[in-house]
């Protein structure tokens, strides 16, 4: 099994025996929570992947250099930390609309801007299996959740890891400052800093919203429902009057339930009966599908929303451009004219 990943790592045939032939096979359980920290670092579900498949070539390459002083989590964790920060200085940072710059004029036409490498959501599905612990659940889904990671990508990358490391993965600052060569002091001034900077958008366990809790699922309910009608005063009643509407590829953001209900009707080429949503899950967060009938008389796929939900109503939408997505989110290409979404 190990040859056989390594072929599909690679791309090539790997030898058949060595200091360590079954170290990927060994290392594969550590794979999803590689995923996850990858993608908090890079604030995107395509980087992230590529980032661990080259994490785990790396690491097949330099086996015979892997002496078992530290563990093989820690080993794989410290190969996947510099990649990323490798690639966050070729990179840069991946923002949000609402991140740089003034609410817009929702009457005004929008212009996508393609060449800003936008923030993208990540699946639960592929976070792995939630814990049975509400209060691990909790945790996990606030430290995946869309703004915190949006957050995470103003910090300075070694800060970023800093604050993953510690506070995510419960590193000893001592470990910490041998991955980042560093000291122990400067790991501990770097997380203080990293700390200080997200107190103000890391949601307490009791702010978030349970997608399974009956009032917020009859929110979800009535949120499909008036978009796949295009009822604009029913969409308005779902936000808070400081909710945030943003839509990547697009720069522009708008802030209150009156300015989203005037885009919409503005802008959105969705009539009554034209739209199909179908729920999914990302970042811990409810989220849907949106799907646009076609002259074939198929709906196909136009946006992805991201919800975040407090008190009852909808507090921000990240409604997501990038069709490609479908696909990570294991949603369908496309759906029958007679096709009954599932929520």
């Amino acid at each position: 099994m190990a040859k056989a990943t390594a072929e599909r790592t690679t791309g090539t045939s790997a030898p058949q025996v060595g200091p360590d032939s079954d170290l990927l096979e060994r290392a594969h359980p550590y794979r999803r929570e590689l995923l996850a920290h990858c993608y908090r670092m890079l604030g995107s579900v395509h980087d992230a992947e590529d980032l661990v498949q080259d994490t785990y070539l790396r690491a097949w390459r330099a086996s015979e250099r892997f002496e078992g002083r530290s563990s093989l989590r820690t080993w794989l964790y410290r190969i996947a930390t510099n990649a990323c920060l490798t690639a966050i200085e070729q990179r840069g940072r991946r923002p949000l609309p609402s991140g740089i710059g003034a609410p817009g004029d929702p009457e005004r036409t929008v212009v996508e801007a393609p060449e800003v490498p936008w923030l993208e959501p990540m699946p639960d599905a592929l976070l792995g299996e939630a814990p049975s612990d509400p209060a691990t659940v909790a945790v996990t889904r606030s430290r995946t959740r869309l703004a915190l990671v949006a957050a995470l990508q103003y910090l300075p990358p070694r800060q970023r890891a800093v604050l993953l490391l510690r506070d995510v993965l419960r590193w000893r600052a001592a470990e910490v400052a041998e991955l980042l060569d560093t000291s122990v002091a400067g790991v501990n001034s770097a997380l203080q800093r990293a700390r200080a900077q997200l107190a103000s958008v890391s949601p307490t366990e009791e702010a978030l919203a349970e997608p399974t809790d009956p009032a917020a699922r009859e929110l979800l309910d009535r949120y499909a429902e008036a978009f796949e009608k295009a009822d604009v005063p029913a969409i308005v009643r779902l936000f808070t009057r400081d909710a945030v509407w943003e839509m990547p590829p697009f720069p522009e953001w708008y802030r209150g339930g009156e300015a989203i209900g005037r885009l919409i009707a503005a802008q959105c080429p969705i009539g009554p009966g034209e739209g199909r949503m179908i729920s999914t899950a990302a970042n811990g967060q409810p989220a849907f599908g949106l799907y646009w009938r076609g002259e074939d008389g198929h709906f196909h796929p136009f946006n992805l929303h991201v919800l975040e939900i407090r008190g009852g109503l909808v507090t921000r939408a990240s409604a997501f451009f990038d069709t490609s997505l479908f696909a990570v989110f294991g949603l369908p290409e496309s759906l029958a004219p007679d096709q009954t979404p599932s929520r």
